[in-house]
């Protein structure tokens, strides 16, 4: 176990080295944060509106999963726990560390639901990607021949089938039988309870169609909000595209940033932009610019959740005993 950590520590270091020595040796710091404090505080308004005005609806979509396992929670409550959420994924591997607050947070008010609680949040991510690749494969039609960005055209290629043979696996019946050969696996390397519980909780919404189809639709008008969101966060460096080629980044920049490579995507995130914009002959300070205002607003998405956390904190602290 030690090991693991030890590996995945080293493998975290090496990968946010790659990528500040990319950035570093493409762009120049002083113009870039010269770009950025010239930016257009309008277009960064409209950013902020569009990415924090997704919370609620991806809350909404949360309420809907539970409610169809029997799990009901209030909207508001629903809404806090995903702002902590964001809160959490600051400091802990990208979105895996907010997804695990909500599993646990939830579970424990509904024990014995640890299942389809893990389900519903794990069915969220997937519908998340599927859209992501939905769009994705958008990007692919829209980039063949209109954009010469090489390598990330075919990666949207792959991750297109990958989605499709994910779905197959999870919400096939006769999906189950060929999979039953990995448990013997699974049970030695300890994973075989944790497997099969995120799993059955997300077949048994196999179920639910109507809802899968809605919250696919709230996702991927979420989704919409966010890449129109990194468009105004380049207008507002200057860098005067059309939405088209950010229908194609978009994707996958959620895809990278689905992936723990770093904390919170720390210089892989960066880095990303000033690659695919650059292949765009977008200027790299520009391109660096427009992802260092994509993280400002992640962290926008995150301040609500720390208040909550220090207020809740507050509230918890024992009384101070007074003097004799």
């Amino acid at each position: 176990m030690m090991r693991s950590r030890g590996f995945r520590i080293g493998a975290t270091i090496v990968v946010t080295g790659l990528a500040l020595a990319y950035i570093l040796s493409k762009v120049d710091l002083r113009k870039t944060f010269d770009i950025i404090g010239s930016a257009s505080p309008w277009w960064l308004l409209l950013s902020l509106v569009l990415t924090v005005g997704t919370v609620p609806p991806q809350a909404w979509r949360w309420q809907l999963l539970l409610r169809v396992r029997r799990i009901l929670e209030p909207f508001l409550w629903l809404l806090r726990a995903y702002f902590v959420s964001y809160a959490v994924g600051q400091v802990l591997p990208t979105a895996v560390g907010g997804d695990a607050s909500r599993i646990y947070e939830t579970a424990k008010r509904h024990p014995g639901y640890g299942s389809p609680v893990a389900g519903s949040v794990l069915l969220e991510r997937a519908l998340g990607g599927a859209v992501t690749l939905f769009l994705a494969a958008i990007g692919f039609v829209i980039a063949i021949g209109n954009y010469n960005i090489g390598a990330y055209l075919w990666i949207e290629g792959l991750f297109v089938v990958l989605t499709l043979f994910a779905g197959v696996v999870f919400f096939s019946r006769r999906a189950r039988r060929p999979l039953r050969f990995a448990v013997p696996f699974l049970r030695r390397i300890r994973l075989e309870r944790p497997v099969r519980a995120a799993y059955e909780g997300i077949h048994g919404y196999r179920d639910h169609p109507r809802t899968l189809l809605v919250v696919s639709a709230i996702t991927l008008l979420a989704q919409l909000s966010r890449i129109v969101a990194i468009w105004a966060s380049a207008e507002a460096v200057g860098i005067h595209l059309s939405i088209k080629p950010y229908i194609v980044l978009g994707p996958l920049l959620f895809l990278v940033m689905l992936v723990p490579f770093t904390i919170n995507g720390l210089a892989v995130r960066e880095a990303f932009f000033v690659s695919f914009l650059g292949k765009l002959g977008v200027d790299p300070d520009a391109a660096f610019a427009t992802g260092f205002l994509f993280f400002l607003m992640t962290l926008a998405l995150a301040l609500p959740g720390l208040v909550i956390i220090l207020w809740e904190g507050s509230r918890r602290a024992p009384a101070s005993v007074p003097d004799a």
